[in-house]
């Protein structure tokens, strides 16, 4: 398959410091880009419309890749539903209408597999979207990240621009949030098991029944998928989605239980004691699996295995222990 590479174009990543900017820095340098475009929170407040549209004045962005978002877990969502809809809003609302209003012609969207309704078919997908509601945890960030998808499909209708969206599973990986209180389960638990392992504790309790499915991509599989479907022809990716309905799912299409995933990390970082489930606390959605047989209709499939991307994880966490993040 052909594809749109071109190296030499001026690509904006946005949100570049985090676990998936960071991630699509790397494989766009891999794949021998040589003009990516970033700034800092402190260089840019992409919640900031002048801000935003100076930047585009002064950079003159060719295509753009916009990472940047507020994200948590369960418990950042559920302390902090405003910030998480109002932030992710702006950020998406100014850095597509910029991109628009400098003549880029190229975006793609990142989002997330929590737009999908709470007691979605599984595997969910793409056109599930709006279908039913939402899961309550998290319901103000997910309806930004549906606003984001639409805002992208709704200037490819009115201005014929070809900005596209790609929606992940759940995430790890290098440059993962650690924090004790606003993190995501894999993080959290890589900590936890490896904060048991170092004080010898014999028992790790996990929050809920331990039985809810969830699916995990590392993040290195992420980025490869995103900057794939970056550089489609505009043909092939319109051959595979509708004009309204053109997001594409993200994830490996394999799932397992939270407890599975906590054995598994037991494992990887050494843990031999015995695992605990405080039932009170809550599960989130009973189930969340990707239907990606629409990408890999596009020519992309994931490469990494689980228990190889939690040692891959869990050797940055490591390496990693006395950054501000995982305090």
């Amino acid at each position: 398959m052909s594809n749109g590479r071109d190296v030499t174009a001026r690509v904006f990543v946005a949100g570049h410091r985090g676990m998936v900017g960071s991630a699509i820095v790397r494989r766009l340098q891999a794949l021998g880009y040589t003009d990516i475009v970033t700034a800092t929170h402190a260089e840019l407040d992409l919640t900031s419309q002048a801000a935003v549209h100076a930047f585009f004045t002064e950079k003159k962005i060719d295509q753009v890749v916009l990472a940047a978002a507020k994200v948590g877990g369960i418990h950042a969502n559920n302390t902090y539903p405003a910030d998480f809809i109002y932030d992710n809003l702006m950020i998406q609302a100014n850095v597509i209408n910029s991109a628009h209003q400098h003549g880029v012609q190229k975006l793609l969207f990142l989002g997330s597999s929590c737009i999908y309704p709470r007691m979605a078919p599984q595997p969910m997908r793409e056109d599930a979207l709006l279908t039913g509601t939402l899961e309550s945890t998290n319901e103000p960030y997910a309806v930004a990240k549906i606003a984001g998808i639409k805002l992208c499909e709704s200037f490819n209708r009115q201005h014929g621009r070809d900005y596209r969206s790609v929606m992940p599973t759940n995430l790890y990986g290098p440059g993962d949030n650690y924090h004790p209180d606003n993190s995501h389960v894999i993080p959290a638990l890589l900590r936890r098991f490896h904060e048991a392992v170092k004080a010898n504790t014999p028992e790790v309790v996990i929050w809920g029944s331990g039985t809810p499915m969830r699916e995990f991509l590392h993040v290195d599989d992420m980025a490869a998928a995103s900057v794939h479907v970056l550089e489609l022809p505009t043909e092939v990716y319109q051959q595979q989605t509708q004009p309204m309905l053109s997001h594409i799912n993200v994830g490996t299409g394999v799932d397992c239980t939270i407890r599975e995933l906590a054995e598994t990390i037991a494992k990887v970082t050494g843990f031999k004691g015995t695992l605990g489930f405080d039932a009170t606390k809550p599960d989130g959605t009973p189930r969340k699996l990707m239907d990606v047989s629409r990408l890999a209709g596009l020519g992309w499939k994931a490469t990494i295995t689980l228990e190889d991307g939690l040692t891959d994880a869990y050797q940055w966490f490591l390496k990693h222990q006395s950054e501000a993040r995982l305090s």
